[in-house]
């Protein structure tokens, strides 16, 4: 027996969806207990609205002609909805919408899934509307999205932190300790102590391959923050339109390629220490927010305006003259100022001759346990001739050519082949200290052809970084006769 009319009545208003009946004017006709409970109140009061005032839409007006007078309906996706079942007889389901419930500068919204058949009426086509409440779905997901985020967040300085961590290890493995018992040395370990266990700003002056990084790095054993891997910028070796998003962060989106948010390495440093190595190097106009966080410990990200609060302990390192770039205009004298609160002066090698036998004996044990050598002896007239030659590379320098010598011995007795300072023809006393390295770095580039770069160029055997020594050669006037150097 077909059910009747009441039965079919009786599964509409009892059934767990909300159902709305609307007619040929798009006005609600009719609705179950469902819809009643969800809308919030009696079908009494709700029939005869139109369909988005009665689910609390902002931009529906209630108007004769039903929902779409509103100047944003016609962008409304429930009106599409319906007019397209109502108009055209078309059947959707479940389609996701958002309506605008607050107005405001922060408005609310709520979040539907629609389905719509149409109905025929004796005064017209009506239509049928589902609708299901997923704002709590939303909110859950919302909620889900915050934590992810915040995970990855997490797991990024994680990682971070990991390599951080196994940079750390790999050098204190390598020198657990600076060597030397020179006054010169001596006098600076005293001065590392003193500023270790406070969280002042420190500026570690030097030539290149002196040890300023070590030195930093003990103040960072030494203070309170030793639990927390220390992080180390090259300012030299950022491109100069990264460089900003690279220390202070940015947004998604902050400039082209910018493909995702990214924590600055501040941030990354929070609770820790920071080395900005080659501070000289800084763009002039990133040095005034540099001195903000030094003062403040403030910044934003690049592309945001939300201010970041960190504690970072700084230690800066430098082998420029930075008065003279203050002088220059190439260097803010505020922020010159705020970094010398404490500075520390490591001295070049040729300035501590007497620690060069305690280095190179380091040098030694490192490289035996690597390459499985024993060497018991170094001859008396190769550590003289270590002890004259003035390093102009320093301590890189030294390592260099101790480990160069550790691949050709073959014996238990170390020969050095020690580096001319005077190409080949002894070093005279009248010779000043300017004289002697322009002699030793022509005499290193003629023995690479005048290679700078890569494997067994001139820079690797001096000991120095490409950009230095391209740099001395140019304050010592050296230029390669007929044509430029080859990179």
């Amino acid at each position: 027996v077909a059910p009747g009319e009441a039965v079919f009545r009786k599964v509409f208003l009892e059934a767990p969806v909300a159902m709305l009946l609307l007619d040929s004017q798009q006005r609600i006709c009719g609705m179950n207990h469902t819809a009643e409970r969800s809308l919030g109140g009696p079908s009494g009061a709700i029939q005869g609205r139109c369909f988005g005032s009665a689910v609390g839409c902002v931009r529906a007006a209630d108007d004769p002609r039903g929902c779409g007078a509103g100047p944003e309906c016609p962008n409304c996706p429930v009106r599409r909805l319906v007019v397209d079942s109502c108009q055209r007889g078309r059947f959707h389901h479940q389609v996701e919408v958002k309506l605008q419930t607050g107005a405001g500068s922060s408005p609310d919204f709520a979040y539907y899934l629609v389905s719509t058949a149409p109905l025929a009426l004796a005064e017209g086509r009506g239509v049928v509307v589902c609708i299901e409440d997923i704002n709590l779905r939303k909110q859950a997901e919302f909620e889900l999205k915050q934590a992810l985020d915040e995970v990855k967040r997490l797991k990024e300085c994680l990682e971070r932190d990991n390599v951080n961590l196994r940079e750390e290890i790999l050098l204190r493995y390598q020198h657990e300790e600076i060597i030397g018992e020179s006054a010169a040395i001596r006098a600076v370990l005293r001065q590392v102590e003193q500023v270790a266990v406070t969280d002042s700003t420190v500026l570690i002056c030097g030539e290149t391959g002196s040890g300023k990084e070590l030195l930093a790095r003990a103040i960072h054993r030494l203070s309170g923050r030793r639990d927390r891997p220390m992080l180390t910028v090259n300012c030299a070796a950022l491109p100069p339109t990264l460089v900003e998003g690279e220390l202070f962060g940015r947004e998604e989106g902050a400039y082209t390629g910018a493909l995702s948010k990214q924590a600055g390495r501040f941030e990354v440093a929070d609770g820790s220490t920071m080395l900005l190595d080659e501070v000289a190097e800084l763009p002039l106009e990133l040095q005034a927010k540099l001195l903000r966080v030094l003062e403040t410990g403030q910044f934003e990200r690049l592309g945001s305006s939300q201010t970041i609060r960190v504690d970072v302990r700084m230690i800066a390192a430098t082998n420029r003259d930075l008065e003279e770039a203050v002088r220059k205009g190439r260097f803010r004298q505020d922020l010159y100022h705020r970094l010398t609160v404490f500075p520390i002066n490591v001295p070049p090698l040729r300035e501590r001759p007497e620690d060069i036998p305690l280095l190179v004996w380091a040098f030694v044990q490192e490289f035996s346990q690597r390459m499985g050598k024993i060497i018991e002896t170094i001859p008396r007239k190769t550590m003289e001739a270590l002890r004259r030659y003035p390093w102009p590379g320093n301590v890189r320098e030294l390592r260099n050519v101790i480990e160069r010598a550790m691949i050709l011995t073959r014996g238990p007795c170390l020969h050095v082949e020690v580096p001319s300072a005077g190409g080949g023809a002894g070093v005279t006393s009248d010779l000043t200290l300017r004289d002697v390295e322009r002699r030793h770095i022509l005499q290193v580039l003629e023995r690479t052809g005048w290679r700078i770069r890569g494997n067994n160029g001139a820079a690797e055997l001096l000991g120095l970084k490409p950009t230095t020594l391209e740099s001395r050669m140019r304050r010592l006037g050296i230029r390669r006769a007929g044509r430029s150097h080859e990179i």
